[in-house]
């Protein structure tokens, strides 16, 4: 998904405003709306998390169903993301921002009030799907409304910091709002939310597309989309039946046959959904690595941790979303002082470092066992875990867009929100249901964290190889927007 830096707007809020720090009322409210659906995504990406045993058994799914909770929102809001934000880009932002509004408003009470599993998973979908048209489009609406320079940076440190306290405040209302009232209200909060937001936005935010109106992609947009479904799907499958499945064998064989066909696609589209020079710098491959692994790999942790601290140790709802509570609390402490740190390392050096650290600290997790000292254990690794992921999360996006022409920033940009969302997409149906699926819980709790922590143990190798030695000089973390 390309986000052009030349832009067509209608009634900017920033075209009269000075390229300063200090932001309008009217400027304000736009990033009010911008920020509460980001928001809002981030919220749907944890807030069912802790509810899912009490779901589970409200609902007649089977342990090993679960994860399709979770999956049935990642698969479309993966799988539809490039095509959306592409959509965006040519038609109009606004005019699909609020229709992803629109439809994950009402998805949101389709699963409030769902009354079977199908009638949930087909909400859940439904959800995934209009995530997957306000992702992209808000952060293409804030990068084109706010002007570059100090303004832009403010607004999108803002964005930042409001997305990572979304999945925190997710687990821990996910849990009062179980014990309290129900699962149910955890999908109410979602179309609360929707309802405060889609009055305010055609008011406020303009409208925004490509001036050249290039042609779409289809090729390329069958393709990607297409191939990241049916991958997924596959190894969601096959985790729960194995692969020995005829379904399990043909869409795992459409999925890797379509992605190459992609990259076939792309390699010859006048037009194309990803720029494959692009993709060949070092920094962007490298780093979007690193970012695809800490997403995908520690959604993977806290699905895993929550089935554990509910099922093995008997926690409630709402004291497993105290323990992410404080994962919370520590990723915050991080957000704080992460700027400093790679503005005195650099976001290379950074980058390794964290990943190292956050799969050092999750293969601590694998000392957990069925006493009750293991809460400890669990809040302190995970905690620290997420304090170093935060640092990958930030090093990541800095990494990628380093060394890239002013004309290629959008570009750079669309790559690290699609890394974020796919990373979230695949972690749980690649890695998280060994832990449904075994016959002893716990055993398969050691089994996904003990992979988890080697892929990302690997990944920091291979990333670190692939960078070589950064031989920039660090920056200051006022240049990097981060302060």
């Amino acid at each position: 998904m390309a986000i052009d830096t030349t832009e067509t707007t209608s009634a900017s809020p920033t075209a009269h405003s000075p390229l300063g720090t200090r932001l309008s009322t009217r400027d304000k409210l736009v990033l009010f709306v911008l920020c509460a659906a980001q928001f809002m995504v981030a919220l749907d990406f944890s807030v069912l998390n802790v509810a899912l045993p009490v779901l589970g058994k409200d609902l007649g799914m089977s342990q090993s169903a679960l994860q399709w909770a979770v999956t049935a929102f990642a698969l479309p809001s993966g799988g539809f993301l490039l095509l959306f934000g592409r959509i965006g880009d040519l038609y109009g932002r606004r005019r699909l921002f609020l229709t992803g509004l629109a439809l994950f408003g009402t998805a949101s009470l389709l699963a409030t009030f769902a009354w079977d599993p199908a009638s949930f998973l087909t909400g859940r979908a439904l959800q995934g799907l209009g995530a997957a048209a306000i992702v992209p489009t808000g952060m293409s609406l804030l990068t084109t409304t706010f002007p570059e320079g100090p303004a832009r940076d403010r607004a999108l440190g803002i964005s930042g910091t409001l997305l990572s306290l979304g999945f925190t405040v997710g687990m821990v209302a996910g849990g009062v709002l179980t014990d309290v009232l129900s699962w149910r209200s955890t999908m109410g909060l979602l179309s609360v939310f929707a309802l405060i937001v889609l009055p305010l936005a055609p008011g406020l935010l303009p409208e925004s597309r490509t001036p050249d109106r290039p042609r779409l992609d289809v090729p390329g947009a069958v393709t990607v989309t297409g191939g990241l479904l049916a991958l997924i799907y596959a190894l969601s499958t096959a985790a729960e039946r194995g692969f020995g499945g005829a379904d399990v064998i043909v869409t795992l064989a459409a999925g890797v046959f379509l992605l190459a066909a992609f990259v076939y696609v792309e390699s010859r589209a006048h037009a194309p959904l990803v720029s494959l020079p692009m993709l060949r710098r070092r920094t962007v491959a490298w780093g979007n690595l690193g970012g695809l692994v800490t997403f995908s790999m520690m959604s993977t942790v806290v699905f895993a941790l929550t089935l554990y601290l509910q099922e093995t140790l008997g926690l409630s709802a709402f004291e497993t979303g105290l323990v992410f509570g404080v994962q919370g609390v520590m990723s915050a402490v991080a957000g704080v002082y992460a700027p400093k740190v790679i503005g005195r390392f650099g976001a290379r050096r950074t980058l390794v470092g964290s990943l190292a650290g956050q799969g050092l600290f999750v293969a601590g997790l694998v000392l957990l066992n069925a006493h009750a000292w293991s809460v400890w254990l669990a809040t302190a690794a995970v905690s620290l875990a997420s304090m170093c992921h935060l640092g990958a999360i930030i090093s990541y996006g800095l990494t990628v867009t380093s060394g890239v022409p002013d004309e290629e920033q959008g570009l750079a940009t669309g790559l690290v929100t699609s890394t974020q969302q796919v990373g979230i997409t695949i972690g749980i149906p690649l890695l998280g249901v060994l832990a449904t699926t075994s016959s002893d819980l716990l055993a398969g709790v050691h089994t996904v964290l003990a992979l988890d922590a080697v892929i990302v143990l690997a990944a920091a190798v291979l990333v670190a190889t692939g960078l070589g030695r950064d031989r920039s000089r660090p920056v200051e973390a006022e240049a990097l927007g981060l302060r």
